[in-house]
């Protein structure tokens, strides 16, 4: 079973994101304006919460949220019945929880294995809509104004000379298991930098501009690791929108077991066995954030044992 057979945390949406109406704005003001809508509001890429559970404002209340919030963009349709959310990220921290009827905010990383993988898909896809339009205020080529367009998902420069159209971009990143040759087998862990004491995990890194995944693969784990891989595989892909991230995972195999870190980026890596990777579980140390992807690559390596 591959990791792509698993439904990772921030992944498996069920909301139909109903790319023909966000061009229609007359009907998107409709849908937002409507009585059956619901509104998931959000301060500063957290969560509002009542409790552990995110709130999601109708009414009067989403009204007052709508009124005051910096942008509200449309997400789709949950059942038939639109969601769409907004930024409070104007008000206080106090005043945005108050408006929203929140107790807490929180980040949506922290609410995982509370929430069911989609509705912490939801979070995370309006977590990143949000924080892309915070980011692209202005245009890149004249320095003009931006205006939201399209229910949220195009900003448009608004200088009549320029007119130049910005959408939401993703950052693709690989993550990697890498196997040893030969037996037993074992896998490469690294302890990265800024990470404390025996804290090891998968290497990972982004990809460049020219470069295929699985180049991006070969290409980091030379440059980090000084490992030569070979039978680059794909395992998966998860939505990582921290801010806009795309995580895809791979597992390969070392072409010998020499390992050179550069020092920089990682501190040391070893390898290691499935028993040892046991030892760390049973003494409290994870393998890999409970929410990542690098978690369901080690666990799978695990039980093929």
């Amino acid at each position: 079973m591959r990791v792509d057979d698993a439904v990772l945390a921030y992944g498996g949406g069920w909301v139909d994101r109903a790319g023909a109406l966000r061009a229609d704005p007359e009907r998107v003001a409709a849908l937002l304006a409507g009585p059956g809508t619901r509104v998931l509001a959000l301060w500063r890429d957290h969560c509002l919460v009542a409790g552990d559970v995110p709130v999601r404002l109708a009414g009067d209340r989403a009204a007052q949220a709508r009124a005051v919030a910096d942008e509200a963009v449309f997400l789709g349709l949950d059942s038939g019945e639109p969601v769409f959310a907004v930024d409070l990220s104007g008000l206080t921290k106090d005043a945005a929880r108050e408006l929203a009827g929140a107790t807490a905010v929180t980040d949506v990383r922290g609410l995982v294995g509370r929430l069911t993988p989609a509705e912490a898909a939801i979070q995370a896809y309006a977590r990143g809509l949000l924080h892309w339009h915070r980011q692209q205020r202005y245009c890149g080529t004249c320095g003009r104004p931006t205006e939201s367009r399209d229910a949220g998902h195009v900003r448009r420069c608004a200088g009549i000379d320029c007119g130049r159209l910005f959408f939401p971009r993703i950052e693709p990143a690989i993550i990697v298991l890498v196997e040893a040759p030969g037996s037993p087998g074992r896998c490469l862990l690294a302890r990265h930098a800024g990470a404390p004491e025996g804290a090891y995990s998968t290497l990972a890194g982004f990809v460049e501009v020219g470069e295929s995944l699985e180049d991006a693969v070969r290409r980091e784990m030379a440059e980090e690791a000084g490992v030569v891989v070979t039978d680059v595989a794909y395992q998966g892909s998860q939505a990582w929108p921290f801010p806009a991230g795309l995580m895809v995972g791979f597992r390969a195999t070392a072409a010998s077991e020499e390992v050179r870190v550069d020092g920089q980026e990682l501190l040391e890596a070893r390898w290691f066995t499935r028993a040892e990777l046991r030892e760390r579980v049973a003494a409290g140390r994870p393998l890999g954030r409970v929410d990542s992807i690098d978690h369901h690559l080690l666990h799978r390596w695990l039980a093929e044992d």
